[in-house]
């Protein structure tokens, strides 16, 4: 049997590719994100390397928070930590203050237990290990009105320890399970009774002055209104932080090396050095934005006055926690900073509401908003490994006493604003070597210009919020 093949009668497209020129792509990177942060914050010259945030006096004191140690299941205060309530502020003896600390009782609450009932005398000091509650009282209409969501390392009931609290105003009941702290009245009075350096100190509490302050904690400043006559004006001057908190800038460096012989034979179509430095360059700039949210010296997330941060009411994202929000950074917000799938959880919650946000258009870019204030989405926010995350609200700029980024331009070989190339020399090995280095830090002017919704749960759908 004979197979008959037929002929070629012209040239084959394999063949032909060997004359033709390939079009081809720049290098791609899939680290690469929008950094929406880098393009929105404002951007200020820091001349000095260094940018010093000057504030009116505050009186506030310690950072609000109890610490606790735990073995096993047992938690235990450290006793130091209770120098953040109140009546105990101040007080630094040691025996004295393990002794309170060895006085606390571990208390477990299920979810919809009530820890304090409104009506009932105030006796015991609660410090929250863990857990969740809300704080609820009775509406003008009878009905129940969340005061407040109260979280791991706050307290309350700490007017215990002086005797003259009236009785409860609202009643507290755990949203989670809980592990709680308590000292009663009776256990401090026992302590009290046996130190008289502690009696000191509650006395000089008792009769301390109430310092002149506003609602923000600053000291006030003195003005009169709605007189007639001639009564005498008051006179004030407004007092300044003694030790102002300086921000100094940070760096993101690296060594790019190229072979001399890759710079000088292959650059067609495309300069080597061009392209390796392009994505160096795209790389360093992720890191920066991501220092800009993390870095625990001024990170955003770190930065975050404790009275600026609330949490979630049941766990996921809802229209009502984004309020919450919005009442805390209520003077021109100016965008929410989230996760992309703490969006998607917030999206699945006003779904199974029947809320459907608007969009607004920003920078050629349609970007979910909530009332009005954009949504935008950023990775270099952690996600938790039990699913929660965090959404950060801000005011920018200077003028509105808000959020800033912080940069040095018109640095030596400077590439882009406050990024340099520094050639470096050849080697032995003709290794070619540039050092890219970019400068920037963030400052957040006054407390309430930053506000975070902590503790966001992404894992649960809208249909179980729905239904509550």
């Amino acid at each position: 049997m004979w197979i008959v093949t037929e002929q070629q009668l012209s040239l084959g497209t394999a063949a032909a590719r060997n004359l033709a020129t390939t079009t081809k792509s720049v290098p791609q990177m899939q680290g690469i994100s929008s950094r929406w942060l880098l393009k929105l914050l404002p951007w200020v010259q820091a001349a000095g390397g260094a940018y010093r945030v000057n504030r009116r006096l505050s009186y506030m004191v310690g950072d609000g928070r109890i610490t606790f140690v735990t073995t096993g299941a047992d938690v235990r205060v450290v006793p130091r930590e209770l120098g953040e309530l109140p009546p105990l502020r101040g007080f630094e003896d040691e025996p004295v203050l393990e002794g309170l600390a060895g006085r606390f009782v571990q208390r477990e609450y299920a979810p919809g237990d009530v820890i304090v009932e409104q009506g009932r005398p105030v006796d015991q000091v609660f410090l929250i290990a863990h857990g969740k509650l809300n704080r609820i009282a009775t509406g003008e209409y009878g009905d129940d009105a969340l005061l407040g969501v109260l979280a791991g390392g706050e307290f309350f009931g700490h007017g215990a320890l002086l005797g003259e609290q009236p009785d409860w105003d609202h009643t507290v009941r755990a949203v989670t399970a809980c592990t709680l702290l308590t000292l009663s009245e009776g256990e401090f009075r026992e302590v009290l009774g046996r130190s008289e350096e502690l009696q000191a100190h509650i006395a000089d509490f008792r009769e301390r002055p109430e310092r002149a302050q506003d609602e923000h904690g600053e000291a006030a400043i003195e003005l009169a209104s709605g007189h007639s006559g001639e009564p005498s004006l008051p006179g004030t001057f407004v007092d300044y932080e003694g030790s102002p908190r300086e921000y100094e800038l940070s760096v993101a460096q690296t060594v790019l090396r190229v072979h001399s012989r890759v710079a000088d034979l292959y650059n067609e179509p495309m300069d080597q050095v061009e392209q390796q430095l392009r994505l160096t360059i795209e790389a360093l700039r992720e890191r920066q934005e991501q220092e800009l949210i993390n870095s625990r010296d001024f990170g955003l997330l770190h930065n975050a006055d404790l009275t600026q941060r609330i949490h979630t009411r049941t766990g996921p994202p809802t229209p009502d926690d984004m309020d919450d929000l919005l009442t805390l950074v209520w003077k021109d917000p100016a965008f929410f900073l989230a996760h992309p799938k703490t969006i998607a959880a917030f999206g699945r919650e006003c779904s199974a509401r029947g809320v459907y946000p608007e969009s607004v258009d920003v920078q050629g870019s349609k970007v979910p908003a909530w009332r009005g204030v954009p949504i935008f989405p950023s990775n270099k926010i952690p996600i938790s490994p039990t699913r929660t995350s965090s959404v950060l609200l801000m005011r920018t700029g200077e003028s509105d006493q808000g959020v800033v980024g912080l940069h040095q331009t018109g640095i030596p070989d400077e590439f882009q604003p406050g990024l340099s190339v520094r050639f470096m020399g050849i080697d032995d090995k003709a290794l070619i070597s540039y050092l890219v280095s970019a400068y920037y830090s963030a400052a957040v002017l006054v407390p309430d210009a930053l506000g975070i919704l902590e503790s966001v749960e992404i894992a649960h759908g809208g249909a179980a919020s729905a239904a509550l």
